[in-house]
């Protein structure tokens, strides 16, 4: 069985100076089967949203680029569930739909803002890329590669800066590590020992390109080393695993000791948006990965294992199944907005 989290090794001590603080060894999550049920739900939630929104992109009623989440649920269902809505902030890429289903945000508006409706959570003016909610510390849905993770960065700001005792959750791909302001992100929270949790999804693919190809270093969890920014490396496919990381890092950043980056194993099963046939892996790969790997089946088998029958399981996916169709019900009905929201929240005025 696959370990389910390692630290970075301590790197040598310089001489006369002391060995760099280490994060402790993160433990498997043990959730009661209560908290495992919500979490199934959650990442079920998740991936059979994500199937219908494939199906509506696929009949023209969601344009632009899209992005979907499938196989990596695990990741922001485990994480998520470690943080608190109201404290916290969390950043991400364009691949946010999962995010912010994840923090319980109204599969309703999240639907409705992909079809472009004025109903949807920016109004119908943000689409799949550029979802945004304040009301729950949610600040995007960015298209620029790694764009996020210096916002990210100035989100930790404001949490020390206010004393709020937040954490900010910055989520990036293992394409975007490689983008220079990443390192300037680091540098800048380890500077000021900022509350950040720098969350790498390695799903293996820069869009179509295999990490092997464009990394150096692909075990993106030492990344942060030169900058004295502890690292772990986690299951990402194990929702328990990922929020057991969580867990650590979470008491990493709120102890006051800085950024700490988390580097999740996972894996999408879909292309790198709607329009990439994926053709540079083989279906072996992808296949192999649903029969043995798969979030969703893995705590299902867990569920099994506390008494959860299959019959329950069944009942539970045909009450999600029915969440996400009226989801899409409500998007296909509700009104786009007026045409002069154009020139609607496009400056600030500050006084």
């Amino acid at each position: 069985m696959a370990k389910t989290a390692r630290k970075s090794a301590a790197p040598a001590a310089a001489p006369g100076k002391p060995n760099r603080e280490r994060p402790g060894e993160p433990e498997r999550y043990k959730a009661s089967k209560d908290e495992l049920l919500d979490f199934y739900k959650q990442m079920l939630l998740i991936r059979r949203f994500e199937e219908r929104a494939g199906q509506l992109y696929g009949l023209g009623l969601i344009g632009g680029f899209c992005h979907l989440y499938i196989g990596q649920e695990a990741v922001a269902v485990g994480l998520q569930s470690a943080m608190k809505v109201g404290r916290d902030s969390v950043i991400t890429g364009y691949r946010d739909h999962g995010h912010m289903l994840a923090y319980g945000i109204d599969p309703n508006v999240i639907m409705a803002e992909l079809t472009g409706r004025a109903a949807g959570i920016s109004k119908g003016k943000g689409g799949s890329m550029h979802m945004f909610s304040v009301e729950h510390g949610f600040y995007g849905g960015h298209g620029i590669v790694g764009a996020q993770v210096a916002l990210g960065t100035g989100l930790a700001f404001k949490h020390q800066y206010s004393g709020d005792g937040g954490t900010c959750l910055a989520y990036f791909g293992d394409g975007a590590a490689n983008q220079g302001q990443v390192y300037e992100s680091f540098n800048m929270a380890k500077l000021w020992d900022l509350p950040v949790i720098y969350a790498i999804e390695n799903n293996k693919y820069a869009m179509g390109t295999a990490v092997e190809r464009s990394a150096s270093e692909p075990d993106f969890y030492k990344r942060g080393e030169s900058f004295r920014i502890p690292g772990i490396q986690v299951d990402g496919m194990d929702v328990l695993a990922v929020r057991g990381a969580a867990e650590e890092a979470m008491k990493w950043t709120q102890a006051g000791k800085g950024p700490i980056i988390l580097e999740l194993l996972t894996y999408r099963y879909r292309g790198h948006s709607m329009s990439d046939p994926a053709k540079y892996r083989t279906k072996e790969e992808v296949q192999d990965y649903r029969e043995h790997r798969d979030p969703i089946d893995l705590a299902a088998a867990e569920l099994g294992k506390l008494g959860v029958k299959e019959d329950e399981l069944k009942a539970i996916d045909k009450e999600i199944k029915d969440i996400v169709v009226a989801s899409a019900k409500f998007a296909e009905e509700a009104p786009e907005p007026d045409p002069a929201e154009l020139y609607t929240d496009v400056l600030v005025e500050s006084y």
